[in-house]
């Protein structure tokens, strides 16, 4: 039972330490604000686009989740039409 106690004591002790502490930030040499402290790696290029970075999306793809947005409320539309007709609201 002591030994419960022990641990128990030890266990707490430790986790009011580490919640107490607070978050140290990396505070780089070169910021460009407090708290802005990005740099990139050597060798990575200032220009993303036309590099090997560049993710080179499709217009569809990034038209995609516009199109399903548009098709929703064109569907919500719908069911407002049909709420006011019936008085009931079908999905």
């Amino acid at each position: 039972m002591k030994k419960l106690n022990v641990l128990a004591a030890a266990g707490s002790a430790a986790l009011m330490l580490a919640m107490g502490t607070p978050a140290i930030a990396y505070d780089g040499t070169q910021c460009r604000a407090p708290g802005d402290c990005w740099q990139a790696k050597p060798g990575f290029p200032e220009k993303i686009e036309g590099s090997k970075y560049d993710p080179k999306h499709s217009e569809v793809e990034l038209n995609k989740q516009t199109q399903a947005m548009n098709a929703m409320e064109e569907r919500n539309r719908k069911r407002a039409e049909n709420f006011k007709k019936t008085g009931t609201w079908n999905y």
